[in-house]
């Protein structure tokens, strides 16, 4: 028996949990963060879809379920080009409500071989973007006294994958960051908190890893196989939602039971 995901997000009701709310997700064009982007648009909320390649994409598939959206172009691990989307948003829309940092990168490299360009590439994309975007949209959650910040990190770094040294210590350093934050905005009405999928079948993954390694990790989780971008998506609506007031400073792990 095979599981149809299209044919289960068809069957389930949308509610309108994110309406009035303006939300920024970063790595929007594709994989993990189109489908959050598409999904918190179809709960009615206003989404800026940013990333490195204009994602006209994720703006149709919005636009064409009734939402409402617009695609910004921005290296989101230069603080210009993310203070430049900070004041697009305030000029378009006043303020961010709900901030996804999603966008990331993830090349295998031995340790042997990684040069510090490679090292310093990854941690800026993965990690420096993270508190970019953060400051470039705080003053707005912080003036209405409502915000939901949501940090993608990676089960990776328990898993024992060869490779990704630079890659874990990014992705370790974003949920010493998640709590860092949650102290510091949680009187603010601000919660944020941090989410990690599993390897996911998204354009990148297909990229760098082969079949068999992916159904290898499938096999290491309670629910054997691999997760599509839309198995991401529940966790992080919830967290940016009404529901979520008094979750703060937390790691979900959304990765079919594979860190257990």
């Amino acid at each position: 028996m095979t599981y149809d995901i299209d044919k289960e997000l068809s069957e389930m009701t949308s509610f309108q949990t994110h309406e009035g709310r303006v939300a920024v997700v970063t790595g929007a064009g594709r994989g993990i963060g189109q489908a959050i982007a598409r999904q918190l648009g179809e709960r009615g909320a206003t989404v800026v879809a940013v990333d490195l390649r204009a994602p006209e994409e994720t703006v149709a598939l919005v636009t064409e379920n009734g939402g409402t959206a617009v695609g910004l172009t921005a290296d989101v691990s230069s603080q210009e080009q993310t203070a430049a989307v900070g004041a697009e948003v305030a000029r378009r829309f006043g303020r961010a409500d709900i901030l996804v940092n999603n966008a990331g990168i993830f090349p295998f490299q031995d340790i042997a071989e990684l040069e510090y360009e490679a090292w310093r590439r990854v941690l800026a994309v993965n990690l420096d973007s993270q508190f970019f975007m953060v400051k470039a949209l705080l003053s707005g959650m912080k003036e209405r006294g409502w915000g939901r910040i949501v940090n993608l990190t990676s089960n990776s770094i328990i898993s024992a994958a060869p490779g990704l040294t630079h890659y874990m210590a990014s992705k370790m350093g974003i949920i010493g960051f998640t709590r860092g934050l949650a102290n510091d905005l949680a009187p603010f009405g601000i919660t944020v908190n941090a989410v990690g999928p599993s390897l996911t079948r998204t354009p990148g993954v297909l990229q760098e890893r082969t079949t068999d390694d992916i159904e290898q990790v499938a096999q290491l989780q309670a629910i054997k196989r691999i997760a599509e971008p839309e198995d991401v998506v529940g966790t992080i609506l919830y967290l940016t939602s009404d529901d979520a007031t008094f979750v703060t400073g937390q790691t979900i792990m959304a990765d079919g039971g594979y860190a257990r």
